[in-house]
């Protein structure tokens, strides 16, 4: 059982920064693709960006690709979400999710795996 919390969040003005960071215990850190997934209100969970098993590879998606910046610390068992010229598009909640095959790391149904959530507010 993998239990995961999220910290960091707040609010930030329009083109600010903010450094979101998940921590992983109750299994083997390295075993787990790690996501990050977002969902403003009425919308559907969507994907962010995700880390491979291996810390090699990392996914993002088109809206975030260039500002968003995902990572992690073996030492630490945490993943972390830089993101950089943040916009109101970008306020949700924010949500670490991680699972252990990395075959939809996109999907948030195949995720067995979540965080609390934590919300992001980009306004000035």
């Amino acid at each position: 059982q993998v239990q995961l919390v999220e910290s960091g969040g707040g609010t930030v003005q329009p083109g600010g920064s903010l450094r979101l960071s998940c921590a992983a215990s109750g299994g083997t850190f390295t075993a787990y693709y790690y996501s990050w997934f977002r969902q403003a209100p009425g919308k559907g969970r969507e994907f962010v960006a995700a880390l491979s098993r291996s810390g090699a590879a990392t996914y993002y998606a088109d809206s975030v690709k260039g500002r968003f910046s995902i990572s992690r610390n073996e030492t630490k068992s945490t993943v972390s979400l830089q993101m950089n010229k943040l916009n109101p598009e970008d306020a949700a909640v924010y949500y670490c999710g991680a699972e252990p095959s990395g075959t939809k790391y996109y999907s948030p149904s195949a995720y067995e795996y979540w965080g609390q959530g934590i919300q992001v507010t980009v306004s000035s």
